[in-house]
């Protein structure tokens, strides 16, 4: 995606005035104030959950899944589309959520057709670990995300999210194409939640290698699908990160790379500094899509 910082300057400056302003330095404490405290309380439950390993709670504090999830306002009894939840950290705690409210939430991952042995065993695990349990997931159903499949029904879904996810779509030539596709799946005045490494205040490199992503860009891509810039949050932003990392954002927690892509472990690597920053620097973006004058499906 080749785009002239001159005009994402101007498009992000556009989207940021069009919410009126509104810096999102005080988003968390907004977020929770407009959430119900049934809400809150109910997402407090599925964080403390017994179903949540130890090593899940430790990245809590980086994560910020309960304010999160109420900044993007996610409610029980919503659709909810995750992309590429991965081993399903999120999974755990959305799933749960929506389940008290007899929602629905869709995994949409890889697909199964010439995937590495790898991503099979991924699907399998997160098939495993996740289909088949209503007492304790609810109503969960993977998809796909991929050439000429929905991730979801055209127009079902209140919300999709995607965690830490379009960094790596910039640099293959999908990320207009997978918006598109949130775009189609989300129904008329739904949400798109989009949180990733923000490279604001660094000199990134042309080629993507970084992993991060300067916030005009993201917001350029989803105006480019149709979606209307809602707000920010500072939620998951990391002042301590200074996004100049050897390996890129990699070298962070919880990766730790001590090595370029394929290249020798280094046994001397000095992890300390950049475990001392922490987990990476995030956007947190909420968009919506549209809805006509009439009511109609817009696609």
């Amino acid at each position: 995606m080749k785009i002239r910082f001159a005009i994402l300057a101007l498009i992000g400056a556009t989207a940021l005035s069009s919410c009126g302003g509104d810096t999102a330095s005080d988003r968390p404490a907004a977020a929770d104030e407009a959430a119900t405290p049934n809400n809150s309380a109910l997402l407090a439950a599925a964080l403390a959950g017994a179903h949540r390993t130890q090593e899940e709670r430790a990245r809590d504090q980086y994560r910020r899944p309960r304010e999160t999830l109420l900044f993007f306002d996610i409610e029980p009894g919503m659709s909810v589309v995750e992309i590429w939840p991965g081993g399903g950290w999120y999974t755990q705690v959305i799933a749960p959520y929506l389940k008290t409210g007899d929602g629905k939430y869709y995994a949409a991952g890889f697909s199964r057709e010439g995937a590495s042995e790898r991503t099979l065993r991924s699907i399998a695990r997160f098939e495993e670990t996740y289909m088949g349990k209503p007492a304790l997931y609810g109503d969960v159903e993977m998809t796909v995300l991929g050439d000429g499949q929905d991730i979801a029904p055209a127009g079902s879904a209140d919300a999709v999210l995607t965690f830490r996810n379009v960094h790596n779509w910039t640099t293959h030539d999908r990320a207009e194409g997978n918006f598109a596709k949130f775009y189609r799946a989300l129904k008329p005045g739904g949400i798109l939640g989009v949180v990733d490494h923000r490279g604001d205040g660094a000199e990134l490199p042309d080629n993507g290698s970084s992993g991060y992503l300067y916030e005009a860009d993201v917001i350029a891509l989803a105006n480019g699908a149709g979606f209307d810039f809602e707000a920010s949050s500072e939620i998951n932003a990391n002042a301590a990160d200074t996004k100049d990392h050897p390996f890129g954002v990699w070298t962070l927690p919880p990766v730790r790379r001590e090595s370029e892509i394929r290249g020798a472990e280094d046994p001397d690597f000095d992890h300390s500094t950049y475990d001392a920053i922490g987990e990476s620097d995030r956007m947190t973006l909420k968009f919506r899509k549209p809805v006509a004058a009439d009511g109609a499906l817009l696609e």
